[in-house]
């Protein structure tokens, strides 16, 4: 069975920087993708920004230039160095991982944590 764990939610003021962190593991065969998303109250799910196992990395428009994804493949991790936040990045971030595991290829999901910008 394949996990998805994430850390490194909190509170932080406006203009400060989070690090999230998100450590897959169980039988996995191929780490495909590895992302995040995130849900703020009463909207859905969206899509943050992607790193590929090419190295290929993707991000919404909105955290253009203030988010950093990274991976370390040894260790099947994934971060997001967030800077430079505001209000808006206010949400409970998912981790996503595209994998192959024992049950064939498909999308897993951390449980999630809370990320708070506020003064």
């Amino acid at each position: 069975q394949v996990q998805l764990v994430e850390s490194g939610g909190g509170l932080v003021q406006p203009g400060g920087s989070l690090r999230l962190s998100c450590a897959a593991s169980g039988s996995i065969f191929i780490i495909y993708a590895m992302g995040w998303y995130r849900q703020a109250p009463g909207k859905q799910r969206e899509f943050v920004a992607t790193l590929t196992s090419g190295g290929r990395t993707t991000y919404t428009d909105s955290v253009k230039g203030r988010f950093t994804i990274s991976r370390d493949n040894s260790k099947n991790t994934v971060d997001l160095q967030m800077n430079s936040l505001k209000p808006e990045d206010t949400a409970v971030y998912y981790c996503n991982g595209d994998l192959r595991g024992s049950s064939g290829r498909r999308d897993y999901w951390g449980q999630g944590t809370q990320v708070t910008v506020s003064s």
